[in-house]
């Protein structure tokens, strides 16, 4: 997320650090890196203009001039500024109304904007316990209407039918009506997307708005299309009362132009991003940890939380018992851990969210390493229990039957193995030491050296 952005601030910032003192010649330096860094990430030049002023008057005068050290004060500027133009705090929705609460959701065609009522329908029922329903008003696409059913269905939503013979306003109405006798506590009415902004879309989505009297309205946008997102967002708050902004695809979006200018220009705030396309990809926007993440620093506070909610505590519990009484970590284990990762997101995921693992969380993005970790649990599986549990006994025959079943070479067993006398090499460490940093030097051992892939490249496909 926000690599290119990443990079180029954490040099900078590195650069900072680096000396002794600080004076207003190599400040203005920092600051004229910091401004280029923010308009290659496409961020509006209004935005960057507000923001280099501020941190400017900060940085010069005594706040980092008579700090102990300068370095150290000038990123935390850097960084409260960071904060501060993308909303300071992270912004709930209101969900305080007569049951049930209608939260309508709009956007141009293509952000993601079915995808995103789905993934809020999950959110509010697995964080808050809410019964909720969903329904498209989207009478233009009858692909999708289909395509909310069907995505309900996964999330375990209320669905409320509807037809392209149909008024929206009739539909959402109707909708309303449903949750109620159903008890439903929250009703998300998806709405017409367009491919560009014009007076007929507006028109309606007003009406629309005054007939069912949202308590939160929400505009999704793709974080993709940079400073663009955010004068979409205005187009759309000029015609409606936006309450938020769900920001989509921030996984895929190297620049972050989006997140640093929507709060800006619009004034509402960030209440979601899209991390993924699978249902469960939705995050709330904390300003503050995607500051942190932006300047290389992690957000251990998400990965925490994502860990609370997803990891199998009893697979977790008994792997650490059985670690603590001194047996081994065979390959049964391996490929529960591999499973955890995956539950997490993957591992580009949980390395973004680590300090200092940007880089780490670069080469771990593409489609290819995740097949990687498909394949390694594909060779275990092709194991006799025996071989899962005890690898030394693993000879070269038994490595070309595993090879042949596992559709795999033998190089790749190999490696496979090695990587498994690593990670049993961290799990003893991390059962003497219990540190966060034997982990981390055994993830990094999984990657090979120096944070690449590991040893031996990238397995064949």
């Amino acid at each position: 997320m926000f690599e290119n952005l990443t990079d180029k601030l954490s040099q900078t910032l590195r650069n900072v650090t680096g000396r002794g003192k600080l004076s207003e010649e190599n400040i203005k330096d920092a600051l004229k890196e910091v401004r280029m860094a923010l308009l290659e990430a496409d961020v509006a030049l209004s935005v960057v203009k507000d923001f280099i002023d501020k941190v400017k008057v900060r940085s010069i005068g005594l706040e980092v001039m008579e700090s102990l050290s300068p370095g150290q004060a000038f990123i935390k500027i850097v960084n409260q500024e960071l904060v501060e133009v993308m909303g300071a705090s992270n912004n709930e929705l209101n969900l305080a109304s007569q049951p049930p609460a209608v939260i309508m959701v709009a956007g141009l065609q293509g952000a993601g904007k079915t995808t995103s009522v789905a993934k809020l329908a999950r959110f509010l029922k697995e964080r808050y316990k809410k019964k909720v329903m969903v329904a498209s008003v989207d009478v233009y696409r009858p692909a999708a209407i289909k395509q909310l059913e069907t995505l309900a269905g996964e999330v375990d939503a209320l669905f409320f039918p509807s037809s392209v013979d149909q008024k929206p306003i009739a539909i959402a109405e109707g909708a309303i009506a449903d949750a109620k006798t159903k008890f439903a506590d929250v009703v998300i009415i998806d709405t017409a997307g367009r491919l560009h902004i014009d007076n007929e879309m507006m028109s309606e989505i007003k009406s629309l708005h005054k007939a069912i009297n949202p308590v939160e309205t929400l505009f999704v946008v793709d974080s993709m299309t940079g400073q663009d997102a955010a004068n979409t967002a205005k187009a759309f708050d000029d015609a409606l009362p936006l309450t938020g902004v769900i920001l989509t695809k921030a996984d895929g979006d190297a620049r972050g132009g989006a997140a640093l200018s929507v709060r800006a220009i619009t004034g509402k705030p960030i209440k979601f991003m899209g991390m993924g396309e699978k249902v469960d990809a939705l995050e709330p926007f904390f300003p503050d940890r995607v500051a942190s993440r932006i300047l290389g620093m992690g957000d251990v506070l998400s990965l925490v939380e994502d860990a609370e909610r997803k990891l199998d505590k009893k697979k977790a519990d008994k792997l650490a018992t059985k670690i603590r009484k001194g047996k081994s970590f065979d390959l049964n284990d391996m490929r529960d851990q591999f499973q955890q990762m995956r539950n997490m997101g993957g591992v580009a995921s949980m390395l973004d969210k680590l300090p200092g693992m940007a880089g780490l969380s670069q080469a771990a993005e593409s489609d290819v390493a995740e097949k990687m970790f498909g394949q390694m649990e594909a060779i275990i599986c092709s194991m006799t229990p025996q071989e899962r549990q005890f690898p030394s006994v693993i000879s070269g025959s038994r490595k070309r039957r595993i090879a042949s079943g596992s559709g795999t070479q033998i190089q790749d067993i190999n490696r496979l193995l090695k990587q498994h006398k690593q990670m049993q090499k961290m799990m003893k460490k991390m059962s003497k030491k219990g540190g966060m940093k034997a982990m981390m030097r055994g993830m990094q051992g999984m990657m090979g050296p120096g944070g690449g892939m590991p040893p031996g490249g990238m397995p064949r496909m």
